[in-house]
């Protein structure tokens, strides 16, 4: 099946986690060759207007900083849709249930697998952009 479809499927998780309050973690990692971008991470951010998630974007060279950002699920989906295969390969999403891994192969279909749970409770983020 198309990536994209897998994908859209994979986001309805990620959507039911933060919904349901046992979203953990998401992790983009596996680039293809060396790219700058190294990993994504995304942790939520308990605020009063509601859920918050911060995404920090990690970096291989020591010249370009790490980026910490506050952003909404909508706001998230399109970040991470981005960087779909430019440049990463794979989305890991931990919740409190289960771990999910979305990932693309080089015929450019997708995949879902489902694992045991890394983390038992939910850890709000602290952010450093107050």
């Amino acid at each position: 099946m198309p990536y994209q479809e897998v994908f859209e499927q994979f986001w309805i998780q990620v959507k039911e986690s933060v919904q349901d309050g046992n979203f953990a973690k998401l992790t983009m990692a596996k680039t293809i060759g060396k790219q700058n971008l190294k990993n994504i991470f995304v942790r939520p951010q308990a605020l009063e207007e509601g859920t918050k998630l911060l995404i920090k974007t990690h970096y291989r060279s020591k010249e370009t900083e790490d980026d910490l950002q506050e952003l909404n699920l909508e706001e998230l989906y399109a970040i991470v849709k981005s960087h779909l295969k430019t440049p990463f390969y794979s989305v890991l999403l931990f919740t409190t249930s289960k771990d999910v891994m979305f990932k693309i192969n080089k015929k450019d279909a997708g995949r879902i697998t489902e694992n045991n749970p890394t983390f038992r409770d939910v850890t709000g983020a602290k952010s450093d952009l107050d």
